[in-house]
C-alpha cells in the first residue's frame, strides 16, 4: 500500500508517565483506520503526537515520505492533516460561517475539494445555522462544525478523536454517514470511538492500543475472528 502517514517506534511521555511505548502506526492513502482501546490506553496521545501537539521522545513520523517529527501543528496541518480533537474546540465567539472561513485553505496538492458551500451541503443543519454563534449550537452541531472546519483545509488525512461521544443516537448516525461520505471522496480517516459495530462498518483496518502498545492490527475480518480477545481488551 502507498503509505500516506507512517510512524515507527514512537515513545511519548506526560511528565514521568511513559504513555506511548514504541508504537508503529500507518495509514495508506484513502484508507480508513480505527484506533481502539479502553480509556487511558494512549489513543488520544497517539493522535496528538502525530499532529505535533504532544512531542515524541523518540521515533519517526513521516507524512507523504517527509520527516515531520518535530514540526509545528500548523505546519502538519498545511501538509495535509486535519484534526478533530476530543472536546471539539470550536470558536464560540465566531459564527458557524466564520468558523469555516477561518480554516479555509487549499490542500497540500493545491486542491480545493472542500468549500464552505460543500460543507453546508454535507451538513444541512449547519447551513440553517450559518449565522449562529458557536456557543449557540448543540453538541451534535458543534461536532459537525468541527469536522467541517477540518475539511476546509482540504486534508489528505482526517483524524477524529471520539467521533460520537455524548451525542444522541440520531446525531451519531448522521456523523457515521458523513464519515462514510468523506471516505468515499478519497480522504484517509483515522477515527477513535467506542461504537465497535460502527467502526467495523466504516473502517478497513483496526488497531488496538493497550497501555501504550499495539496489541492488535488487522482487517475487519481479522477483528471479527478474534471477537473474544477484542472484547476483553476493550472491556465490552
Amino acid at each position: 500500500m502507498n503509505e500516506l502517514l507512517e510512524a515507527r517506534g514512537l515513545n511519548a511521555y506526560y511528565g514521568a508517565s511513559h504513555v506511548l511505548r514504541g508504537v508503529d502506526f500507518r495509514v495508506g492513502r484513502g484508507e480508513t483506520v480505527s484506533l481502539l482501546g479502553r480509556n487511558g490506553m494512549g489513543k488520544t496521545t497517539l493522535l496528538r503526537t502525530l499532529m505535533g501537539l504532544t512531542p515524541s521522545k523518540s521515533g519517526d513520523i513521516r507524512l507523504g515520505g517527509a520527516d515531520i517529527r518535530g514540526w509545528r501543528p500548523s505546519a502538519i496541518a498545511r501538509a495535509g492533516v486535519g484534526f478533530v480533537p476530543e472536546g471539539r474546540g470550536i470558536f464560540p465567539n465566531l459564527t458557524v460561517e466564520e468558523n469555516l472561513v477561518f480554516a479555509a485553505r487549499e490542500g497540500a496538492d493545491g486542491r480545493r475539494d472542500w468549500t464552505r458551500e460543500g460543507i453546508f451541503a454535507l451538513f444541512p443543519r449547519l447551513a440553517e445555522r450559518r449565522t449562529n454563534w458557536g456557543n449557540q449550537l448543540s453538541g451534535g452541531e458543534q461536532q459537525m462544525l468541527t469536522i467541517g472546519r477540518a475539511l476546509m483545509s482540504n486534508p489528505a488525512l482526517l483524524m477524529v478523536d471520539e467521533a460520537t461521544e455524548g451525542l444522541a443516537p440520531l446525531v451519531r448516525d448522521d456523523i457515521w454517514r458523513t464519515l462514510k461520505l468523506i471516505a468515499d471522496k478519497g480522504v484517509a480517516i483515522v477515527v477513535v470511538d467506542k461504537n465497535l459495530d460502527d467502526l467495523k462498518a466504516l473502517c478497513r483496518r483496526h488497531v488496538i492500543l493497550v497501555k501504550g502498545e499495539v496489541v492488535f492490527e488487522g482487517s475487519t475480518e481479522e477483528l471479527a475472528a478474534r471477537d473474544d480477545f477484542v472484547r476483553s481488551q476493550l472491556g465490552l
